[in-house]
């Protein structure tokens, strides 16, 4: 009903009278139907540019994106990842900076060029290479253009428009161009080097590109005959049969060793076992003796490993001696203490090998099978010749059981490489490929230093990443693969000297930037050529181009090159990376050496990782378990905001859960935060701000101190945003939401706001409490909630959209608010304590039937100490406080406080619910309590 002062008294329904809350705001979210329109307002609004047009001349904070694969739907970690950067660059934009988003993609790979493989089937063997790029090209762009939309339905802000893409001709002339700059600067070089190898894919990879999984390979324990003197290690084993003894779990490898390895410091045991003296490691005897099954192995001598340096020895099978050398990775670990050295397939084997001049021979083709390679002595058997591998371990083991040199075997099961993408166990395999030297121009110990100048969050992140960049081998950057960046490098076919000039390079690069590095392939040598190019060693005029392409780190980690420049107008460094923490050994370990080798440092200021998604039990999602929950299936049901709201509830830096029970705990929270947003909105129907606010100093006190948590709760918060501690913002304004304001502020004020006269002055005071509340609580909330808090901004009937605004400051809450009431707030602890010990009282009243609702009651309390002038000071208010309708507050001398609960004296007002002794005291409205009858005369009367 709707009360005017045309009005008679007579014809008022007095409960019609009651002030209840009143908004469009509805209670169901409807999100999955309400967030794609708002998404509409935004695009047409052009929201993004509105942000950055209003932070012009603001300092700038720049969060750069870690390109996601361009391959697939995004999955629930990729948009918790992505939800997470929108948290960053809102919190951020609201603080007052300028902090713009620039998404990109990564586009090349091998992911999507074996995806066109078997796309294409038979029908790539007549395809050029440009052609197969084409196709390549054109499903980047599919999925590129699918996971924007995905990325977008999350409420994630940024210049979709105008993304990075690494297939891009600007990107890859970058690309391009850091090549260029790495080999101007001295830091790359060819050769032939042992790295991981994928025989599948038949490509090298990168260190980020090998995973670790359990693998059951052949173990032996092989004999190699000591043919030189061995009165030269120890005098004892003059004239003995003596046999150096190694342990490999990779037999394949034996017909390429080309010597055995000894620790210099280890002492090393020279055992006689049936007639045949073995060398072995002393601390290992015990246990190589238990695996080989010897009895009694009797020690004859004992000499430390530098004495075994320049020993020869003689290959099981095959003509050719294997050196006895030292070297500092040998360990006591497992074995015999003795390592088996084959440097074409093992990445400390080739180092130790180089150091002696050792030929790194590799009898391994790109497919992983055995040819007659050349270079070192031995002709392999032929029944290897054709084999790969794996199908060669059995054939080895069987040549070293027909040579007398196999002295056990068994399986093992242990952690092994294997590709990323296909899954399949990789070699270590040497190939001739790029390089960059991690120790070349002391590039290893300037990225070292640059790590300390970064802030890694959590702060374990610089030791892992040192760990890593300390041991790492020089980065491999070449690819067996056609899409990508190709390295941009000629050969003279008469001397195949390189074409490394800068001017040429130079050249090559622009053409990319004009027309996209396609053109290496559609272009012969002789076209890229200036015309009447000759090589600079030997005069020749017929040119080659390098087949390989460049490893996708380094396009990645190019990315900060290609973004933070004058095309993008951002500055770098940029303030912060965010990824998974499996970006140690991927792009922040990529980017950070681009970002050392071409601009003197990271690319960086700080460093952020997130966890990763498991499900409710803290399993890792896959298909096969059944247990996947996909972001889009969330998002059909209940909305973004309920997705940002989880990633918003946990500290990302953990690892962290989804299931059905979480998500329904999630709409749970949601609802609590959507009714408070509802109760707010509706108790501010008919109150202007402009015209009908309160100045803080002329407020009730309850609303004074509710405002003065509430500017507490902003100060947290602010800091927490800074932090990026986002699941600390959630919970505590949950906690607020829920607790000081549900269940004690908004409860003790219902009945101000519903039954005073709506011009009263104590009702506009709670008003103006809640509308303060409000403001804040929107802005506060914006980055997490984004959908959830445009519509109540809406609602507000404010103008543009909440994500334009600045987070609220404490002193917005607590303005006018006098210095004398914080020095009050001890005053409302105790009171709120007090609180808690009346509604205890009030509930076991209500369990013994002596009264049915609070309003019911009179409380009697009985105080001593300091705490009755306190309970005296506010008795007129503790009625109120308390929800009932009489408070009797009186001096006692024990206990501290005594609570007692009757039934209350009077007669109940049909409108207010209270009960009063003057009910009836109008005669209009003889119902009615003195005071509900005056607000109801004045509603009549204007």
């Amino acid at each position: 009903m709707v009360v005017t002062p045309q009005m008679e008294a007579q014809n008022v329904d007095l409960k019609q009278t009651v002030n209840l809350p009143k908004t469009d705001f509805s209670m169901k979210a409807n999100l999955p139907q309400k967030e794609p329109k708002i998404l509409e307002r935004w695009e047409s609004e052009r929201l993004y540019h509105q942000i950055r047009e209003s932070r012009q001349g603001r300092p700038c904070y720049v969060l750069h994106d870690g390109p996601p694969y361009a391959n697939g739907r995004i999955h629930l970690g990729t948009a918790f990842n992505k939800i997470l950067k929108d948290f960053i660059v809102k919190s951020k934009t609201m603080a007052g900076f300028d902090s713009p988003y620039v998404p990109g993609w990564d586009c090349h790979g091998l992911p999507i060029e074996i995806k066109i493989d078997s796309e294409l089937g038979s029908r790539k063997l007549k395809m050029t290479a440009s052609e197969i790029r084409h196709e390549c090209r054109k499903y980047a762009e599919k999925y590129v253009n699918i996971q924007r939309q995905d990325f977008k339905r999350l409420g994630v802000l940024g210049l979709w428009e105008d993304p990075y893409l690494t297939m891009s001709a600007h990107y890859q002339s970058v690309i391009a161009g850091a090549f260029v700059d790495f080999l101007d600067r001295g830091y790359v070089y060819k050769g032939l080097k042992p790295v991981h190898w994928c025989i599948k894919d038949r490509t090298a990879l990168a260190e980020a590109e090998v995973e670790y999984a359990d693998h059951s390979s052949p173990s032996i324990w092989v004999r190699f005959a000591l043919t030189s003197a061995p009165a030269a290690i120890d005098a004892a084993l003059a004239g003995r049969k003596v046999y150096g003894l190694i342990w490999t779990t990779t037999p394949w490898t034996i017909p390429a060793n080309m010597a055995i390895a000894y620790h210099p410091k280890f002492a090393y045991a020279a055992v006689d076992v049936a007639g045949d003296v073995y060398i072995v490691a002393e601390d290992l005897l015990r246990v190589t003796a238990e695996k080989l099954g010897w009895s009694e192995p009797k020690t004859i001598a004992t000499f430390p490993g530098e004495r075994l340096e320049g020993a020869v020895f003689r290959h099981p099978f095959l003509e050719r001696n294997s050196a006895g050398i030292l070297a500092d990775h040998v360990t006591l670990e497992q074995g015999t203490g003795a390592v088996h050295t084959a440097p074409g397939h093992g990445q400390e084997d080739y180092a130790v090998g180089q150091k002696y001049g050792i030929f790194t021979f590799c009898p391994v083709d790109a497919a992983g099978r055995f040819f007659r390679a050349e270079g070192a002595p031995g002709h392999l058997p032929d029944d290897l010749i054709g084999k790969n591998v794996w199908e060669a371990n059995p054939v080895v083991i069987e040549h070293l059981k027909s040579a007398g040199a196999l002295l056990a075997v068994e399986k093992l099961s242990h952690s092994y490489p294997h590709c990323w993408r296909c899954h399949n166990p990789v070699i270590f395999r040497a190939t001739e490929q790029w390089f960059i030297g991690m120790d070349l121009n002391h590039f290893r110990q300037d990225a070292l230093e640059a790590i300390k100048r970064v802030q890694w969050m959590p702060a374990w992140g610089e030791e892992r990443i040192s760990n890593m960049i300390a041991v790492r081998p020089d980065w491999c950057i070449s690819r067996q693969r056609v899409w990508g960046v190709p390295i941009i490098v000629f050969y003279c076919e008469a001397c195949r000297e390189p074409v490394t000039d800068r001017k040429i390079l130079d050249g090559i690069v622009k053409l990319f930037a004009e027309q996209t590095a396609d053109i290496w392939y559609e272009r012969s040598a002789a076209d890229l050529l200036p015309a009447g190019y000759r090589c600079a060693k030997c005069g020749g005029a017929e040119f080659s181009k390098e087949s390989d392409i460049l490893d996708v780190w380094f396009d990645s980690g190019s990315s900060h090159l290609a973004v933070l420049n004058q095309r993008f107008d951002l500055p770098w460094p940029a303030d912060v990376y965010m990824e998974g923490g499996d970006q140690y050994r991927g792009w922040f370990h990529s980017s950070l050496l681009v970002g050392t080798g071409l601009k003197g440092g990271a690319p960086y200021r700080s460093c952020v990782l997130n966890g990763w998604v498991l499900d409710g039990e803290g399993k890792a999602m896959h298909k096969s378990l059944g247990n996947v929950i996909e972001p889009e299936e969330i998002i059909k049901e209940h909305g973004a905001d309920l997705l940002r709201l989880w990633s918003a509830s946990v500290d990302f830096h953990e690892d962290v859960r989804m299931s059905p029970v979480i998500l329904t705990r999630l709409v749970d929270g949601y609802r609590k935060l959507r009714n408070t947003f509802r109760y707010l909105l509706g108790n501010l129907h008919g109150f202007d701000p402009a015209s009908d606010a309160v100045p803080g100093d002329q407020m009730a006190e309850l609303d004074q101190w509710i405002l003065l948590r509430a500017e507490d709760l902003v100060t947290r918060c602010r800091a927490w945003y800074e932090n990026f501690e986002f699941h600390k913002v959630y919970h505590s304004v949950y906690a607020f939401c829920t607790v000081d304001l549900s269940a004690i502020y908004c409860d003790i004020i219902k009945d101000r706001l519903y039954c005073s006269a709506p011009k009263w002055p104590e009702r506009r005071s709670a008003q103006t409490a809640l509308f303060r509340l409000l403001d804040a609580l929107v802005r506060l909330l914006a980055p997490l909630m984004s959908f959830t808090a445009e519509e109540v901004w809406t609602h507000m009937k404010r103008p543009g959209s909440v994500h334009v605004a600045f987070f609220p400051e404490p002193c917005e809450l607590s303005e006018d608010i006098p210095d004398a009431m914080r020095k009050r707030l001890p005053n409302w602890d105790r009171l709120m304590e007090v609180r808690d010990g009346v509604l205890k009282s009030l509930e076991t009243a209500r369990n013994e039937k002596l009264i049915g609702a609070p309003l019911e009651a009179r409380v009697q309390l009985s105080a001593n100490g300091d705490l009755y002038p306190l309970l005296e000071q506010y008795a007129g208010q503790l009625p109120e406080l308390f929800v009932v309708s009489q408070v009797e507050p009186d001096r006692a001398a024990q206990p501290e406080l005594d609570v007692k609960v009757a039934r209350a004296a009077g007669t109940k007002c049909v409108r207010c619910w209270k009960y009063t002794t003057d009910v009836g005291s109008d005669a209009r409205f003889p119902t009615a309590c003195a005071r509900c009858a005056r607000a109801v005369g004045e509603m009549l009367h204007g």
